[in-house]
């Protein structure tokens, strides 16, 4: 049996993060999470994950920022941005920098599994 694909949430809000991380392991994932995008880094450098679910409005170090260090450092093999409503040409900006895909918030539970299990097999 293969090991469980490990999923790094970074989100700023402690409810989306906890929501989310329940249901992930529910279906099987190793999922860690962090509040901020420093620390994101920090946890990545010595664990890379293979998806990183990641905020693209956080306060001090915005998901964009983020996603460009995770790319230079090749610490995820996947990205999935989350944005708001209104954040679209964000998103879209978020693809040209490396981040697989993107889900708009709010989002159902189902979807975004579908979409993690989509960019885990590409």
């Amino acid at each position: 049996m293969a090991d469980p694909a490990k999923i790094l949430i970074v989100d700023d809000e402690e409810s989306l993060r906890t929501l989310v991380r329940h249901e992930l392991e529910n279906h099987g994932f190793e999922v860690t999470e962090k509040e901020s995008g420093s620390d994101a880094l920090q946890y990545l450098a010595g664990s890379p994950a293979d998806v990183v679910i990641l905020d693209i409005k956080m306060p001090e170090m915005g998901g964009l920022e983020v996603l460009e260090k995770i790319r230079e450092g090749d610490l995820a093999r996947k990205v999935i941005m989350l944005t708001g409503v209104g954040e679209l040409k964000i998103a879209r900006e978020s693809l040209e920098l490396g981040a697989n895909d993107f889900m708009s918030k709010p989002f159902d539970m189902s979807n975004l599994l579908a979409c993690i299990n989509r960019v885990l097999s590409e």
